[in-house]
């Protein structure tokens, strides 16, 4: 199979119709619209559950809808909870678990790529 991408999202974006992805131990992504250069998402963590340490080349905010977090960024570790939050610079290793189940909404630029791959038939 070849990994296709697609190069931006529809217009509108319906909470309550768009697909949600798991994407790891306790945590769910739904996409929330994007093109090439700007990419938004909505991720549920479940209490404990652990965004791991990582990095990549693009700028990221992100926004605490609820619950609380310890965020990681460049080995500075803080507490934050709803309305709270954060901008990790490209390149930069950052990571977040998850103290009490909550939703983040993550922002990105450019798009996260590897968040559009999709299977397709060759």
């Amino acid at each position: 199979m070849k990994k296709s991408i697609k190069e931006e999202s529809e217009n509108f974006i319906f909470g309550d119709q768009a697909k949600i992805d798991i994407v790891g131990d306790g945590i769910r992504r739904q996409m929330l619209g994007f093109n090439g250069q700007l990419m938004m998402a909505r991720v549920w963590f479940d209490e404990g559950s652990i965004g791991y340490v990582h990095e990549h080349y693009h700028s990221q905010v992100s926004y605490i809808e609820s619950g609380e977090f310890d965020v990681s960024i460049d080995n500075v570790v803080k507490r934050m909870k709803a309305g709270d939050s954060f901008y990790i610079p490209p390149n930069i290793e950052h990571g977040a678990v998850c103290i009490k189940e909550g939703v983040l909404l993550d922002m990105f630029s450019p798009a996260r790529e590897d968040f559009l791959e999709t299977d397709a038939e060759k």
